[in-house]
């Protein structure tokens, strides 16, 4: 979807909530919310719709109020109050429909108030006050180098025992996403503004290029090799910004994989 169309798409779902009487706020999110940064054609459109208290679940079962509902080629829902919604295009929505009261359950980060008819925007202000204190405590140092360190050996485990998919998420998903954790914490970046506190993968290379471009090649290396490139790019790149950073702890990690790497493999195993 071009920029042009996205826009007027944002448009006629604002214009159609304002008119219905049930709806008391409209909050783009993400791409749609233009915080920092525009769709591109490749963006979804995220958004809450708040209504009156008891209205909620009627929205969610029927989407003839979202524009080009027609179009429509599939949908679900996530859970009681997310949905997500396909247009024949491909085009994707990601929506969560709530009355006020349940605002409180949500998180958020780049929001943008569309439709406000009550207590919409303060409400939305605390969901997003509270998504950044919860990120800023739980970005523990310990933790995360932890489950980054503990994931490659498990991971790396799996794959030689022969579960190579198993092996492949817990390397380059969970251990990953705790090392960028600690890279966003820590390195310097005139874009670090652009990072995601929900998502740590998210707009990761515009703020650290040259990683990421380290990191893109990563993934398409076996588990076991990926392993031992995360752990030099996490030793090359914080040891002069984290605090007593544990190169003991990763030095352990090291040896496991070299002596993984020589050791007979399980029977199943795929060679």
């Amino acid at each position: 979807m071009q920029l042009e169309q996205y826009r007027a798409f944002t448009a006629t779902l604002t214009a159609t909530l304002a008119a219905d009487p049930r709806v008391v706020g409209l909050i783009a999110l993400g791409s749609m919310a233009e915080q920092d940064y525009v769709p591109d054609r490749w963006s979804d459109h995220d958004f809450f719709v708040i209504t009156k208290p008891g209205a909620q679940e009627a929205l969610r079962a029927d989407l003839s109020w979202l524009p080009d509902h027609q179009r429509i080629a599939f949908w679900f829902r996530e859970n009681i109050h997310a949905l997500k919604v396909v247009y024949d295009t491909g085009h994707v929505l990601e929506l969560v429909v709530f009355d006020e009261a349940e605002i409180g359950q949500a998180y958020a980060n780049r929001y943008r108030v569309l439709i406000d008819r009550g207590d919409v925007t303060r409400r939305v202000a605390a969901a997003a006050a509270r998504t950044a204190e919860r990120q800023q405590h739980a970005g523990d140092d310990a933790i995360d180098l932890g489950q980054f360190l503990v994931n490659l050996l498990v991971g790396v485990g799996r794959y030689y025992r022969g579960e190579r998919l198993s092996g492949h998420t817990y390397v380059k998903v969970y251990a990953q996403d705790h090392l960028l954790r600690l890279l966003g914490r820590y390195l310097p970046s005139p874009q670090r503004a652009l990072l995601d506190n929900l998502a740590p993968s998210r707009r990761f290379e515009q703020v650290y290029p040259q990683l990421g471009a380290e990191l893109d090649a990563i993934a398409l290396l076996p588990a076991p090799v990926a392993a031992a490139r995360l752990l030099d790019l996490a030793e090359r790149s914080l040891t002069d910004f984290m605090p007593d950073f544990p190169a003991a702890h990763l030095a352990v990690v090291r040896r496991f994989l070299a002596d993984a790497a020589g050791a007979p493999k399980d029977i199943h195993a795929t060679p």
